[in-house]
This record gives structure tokens, C-alpha cells and sequence, in this order.
């Protein structure tokens, strides 16, 4: 039988209901809520050995990248953290996502949906393929993005990097890119197929046009010479993909 899940959330008091929390409960899961301090959350963190924890980026004692650096240091073992805030820029996404964050949210956020995506961290943590968590993988793919130099601001970003961690955890959706891939991203951000489509496609061009032409070649060899020009968005995300999945048949 498996444990079961012990999230933490980090909040002001009535900011997430008796609802949301019982919502987390019925799923099976053990909700715990901290006070808006990074400091007790350190604490919590290691008296209750959370699989999750939700944060806000900027709290008093210790901000969310203290409370991250600090669990590393200590040699604890790594929940998922999902940290928030009240505004974005790529700069700081990628500090927040290279101190150990697996996701990044932007206030205010649908409670319901937060709670799908604890589920969906957590859940790839502890069934994670070939021994990597979904929340490791997250982290990889996002690493490779920032690499190749697709903006962390635009919406053609995050619909990359979950369209990408789905052709690893379902090799066979690369072959319906438009009937199942853009469809399964759209209904995540509640949008439409078609603008899943052409934000990729902007995210692909913003790349090829910003980015390192030696980490481009590293990753897309022949794609990157000018007669095949960009390569095209299921190019992009299988080629991602392929090489993350040998980097993991490597590991095991």
C-alpha cells in the first residue's frame, strides 16, 4: 500500500478554504497549513517531510529561494515545491526553477487547478519512469528551453515544455500532434488548439532567431542548416524529447 501524500501549504489564513483543503483530502492526500513564513516553513518542512509544498516567492525570515537552498544544504529530501507570485520575469523564473522549484505560479490562481497540478507533480514523484521523477524531468526540460533560448514569459514556453514531457511520458503522442497533443495542452490552459499551435510555432522562431546557434546545432544538427531552415513544431518536441529519454535509459 502506498504512503500517503503530505503536502504543505504555505498561506495567510483564509487564503485557501475549508473546501480547497477537504478537495486535497478526498484525493487521499494529508494537507497541512503553515503560516506565511519561510522560516516556520523550514521547520515544517523537516519535522513533516512533505512530498509538496506551495509557497509565495517573497515571505518573511526566509523567502521561497532561502527555503529551497536551505533544504538542499541540509541534505533533505526534495518535496515538489510549487512556489507563487505576484508577478513574473524570465530572470526570475529561472532562479526560481533552478533552486529546485517544479513549478511556478502566478497569483491570483484557480484553486481547483492548483490542486490537479499537486497531484500531477506528486504523483510523477513517486511513479516517475526509469527512476525520474516528473518533477526532475520538469526541471530538465525547462533547463534545455532556457539553454536553447525559447523566453520564459511567452505562452508558447510553458505549452512547449508540457508538450515535450508528454511525448516522454507517451512516446506514441508524437504521431498526433494535432489531435492529441495541442488538444490534451489546450484543455490544461483552457484555451484552444490552434493558439497551443502557433504559440509553439512563435516560441520556435523566437528561439531560432535570439538563441545560440552552437546550443541549437548541439541539440538540432541538420535542422539548424539553411535549407532545412527551423525545424517544425513536432520536430522540435520530438527531438527534446528523444534525446531527454536517452539521457534517462543512460542513468538507469
Amino acid at each position: 500500500m502506498e504512503k500517503q501524500i503530505k503536502i504543505i501549504i504555505c498561506a495567510d489564513d483564509g487564503e485557501w478554504s475549508r473546501e480547497n483543503t477537504d478537495a486535497i483530502s478526498a484525493k487521499g492526500a494529508q494537507v497541512m497549513i503553515a503560516g506565511r513564513n519561510g522560516t516556520t516553513l523550514l521547520s515544517k518542512i523537516r519535522e513533516e517531510k512533505p512530498d509538496a509544498v506551495i509557497m509565495e516567492l517573497f515571505m518573511p525570515g526566509l523567502d521561497a529561494l532561502g527555503v529551497m537552498h536551505a533544504v538542499k544544504a541540509e541534505g533533505l529530501e526534495q518535496p515538489v515545491f510549487i512556489v507563487t507570485a505576484s508577478y513574473s520575469a524570465p530572470a526570475l523564473e529561472r532562479q526560481v526553477m533552478e533552486a529546485g522549484a517544479s513549478y511556478f505560479a502566478i497569483q491570483p490562481y484557480n484553486k481547483s487547478e492548483m490542486i490537479d497540478r499537486i497531484f500531477a507533480l506528486t504523483g510523477g514523484k513517486h511513479h516517475g519512469a526509469s527512476g525520474t521523477s516528473r518533477a526532475d524531468l520538469r526541471i530538465q526540460v525547462t533547463e534545455i528551453l532556457h539553454q536553447i533560448g525559447v523566453p520564459a514569459h511567452i505562452k508558447g514556453y510553458h505549452y512547449l515544455r508540457d508538450s515535450i514531457i508528454m511525448a516522454i511520458e507517451e512516446p506514441e503522442i508524437i504521431n498526433a500532434v494535432t489531435k492529441q497533443l495541442y488538444p490534451s495542452v489546450a484543455k490544461q490552459y483552457e484555451t484552444t488548439s490552434s493558439r497551443v499551435e502557433r504559440a509553439i510555432r512563435h516560441a520556435i522562431e523566437v528561439a531560432w532567431d535570439r538563441g545560440d546557434v552552437d546550443v541549437l546545432n548541439s541539440y538540432f544538427g541538420y535542422t539548424i542548416h539553411n535549407t532545412r531552415g527551423k525545424p517544425t513544431n513536432s520536430e522540435f518536441i520530438a527531438m527534446i524529447s528523444d534525446k531527454l529519454c536517452l539521457q534517462m535509459d543512460n542513468v538507469s
